[in-house]
């Protein structure tokens, strides 16, 4: 192993002038960790003994379907067989953390295991060899068996609390993520239905002076605007993403939402931009 060193500033004085110098410092090497070597070593043996046991029942139920299914397809649809049970696994592993959700992932493990081992078998019977498809099918069993070991080893082991808690956690979590698309759905349906009514402009029947008075208040104020300020980069933006694609009518929305003297290139010039920003 190559010595540790590390680099420190230490005071060096010369002609009675001092000055701060680094130096390379031997730093003493942590002891080794066994018990991480052991599980590291434990790890590797559980994926080799997986690999070797897809390796079998993969060639073992491709053989038996080879019998009424050309070999590409045979072989194909028999390594379903152990990477269904290996993918439940992996999920397992991921809901280590909450017993309740784990649960389900182990028992379609097992499930798929029992299929799997049941394929090989019956391949071994009826080719005649029984016991070597029992044999065969045990591999597949000592290899889930030994990952299961493997995983509950580094499974932590938490009280009903803590489960609780953390579950409380994810639920919160859920939620959030739950809420961001369906607001974007809710904004998305409001503002196509806001620019279509104002591409579309008033009905037939509506009276373009209903209140009788001028465009300022009964006060001689100016009335408010009943959609916000906004720009011509967002009414352009707005337009668009309400599926409003023909540049007139993205022109008029701009107009009656923005700016009433809104520039056709610069509305289309943006309807571009927007456009490659995608």
């Amino acid at each position: 192993m190559k010595p540790r060193t590390r680099t420190e500033l230490v005071p060096h004085t010369v002609d009675g002038k001092t000055r701060m110098v680094p130096v390379e410092i031997p730093v003493p090497a942590p002891p080794r960790d066994w018990d991480r070597a052991v599980l590291t070593g434990v790890t590797t043996i559980a994926a080799l003994v997986v690999t070797a046991s897809v390796i079998w029942s993969t060639a073992s139920i491709g053989d038996l379907l080879t019998r009424v299914v050309i070999a590409p397809a045979a072989y194909g649809a028999a390594i379903v067989f152990d990477l269904v049970w290996i993918a439940c696994m992996a999920v397992e592993w991921l809901s280590r953390y909450d017993e309740d959700s784990a649960r389900l992932p182990r028992n379609a493990g097992h499930g798929a295991l029992l299929v799997a081992m049941g394929a090989v078998a019956a391949h071994g019977w009826l080719a005649g060899y029984a016991v070597i498809g029992i044999v065969g099918a045990v591999v597949s069993g000592l290899a889930k068996g030994l990952w299961t070991v493997v995983l509950r080893h580094q499974t932590p082991q938490l009280d009903p609390r803590t489960r609780e808690f953390l579950r409380q956690e994810l639920a919160d979590a859920g939620v959030t993520l739950a809420v961001m698309p369906v607001r974007r759905r809710v904004q998305r349906a409001q503002a196509m239905a806001e620019a279509e009514r104002i591409a579309l402009g008033p009905g037939p029947d509506a009276d373009p002076d209903e209140s009788g008075q001028g465009a300022d208040g009964p006060d001689g104020e100016d009335a408010p605007s009943t959609s916000g300020p906004m720009t011509i980069k967002d009414a352009v933006r707005t337009a668009l993403d309400s599926g409003i694609s023909d540049p007139d009518r993205v022109l008029a929305y701009v107009r009656k939402v923005a700016d009433a003297n809104a520039k056709a290139e610069t509305v289309a010039t943006y309807i571009r931009r927007a456009k490659l920003a995608g």
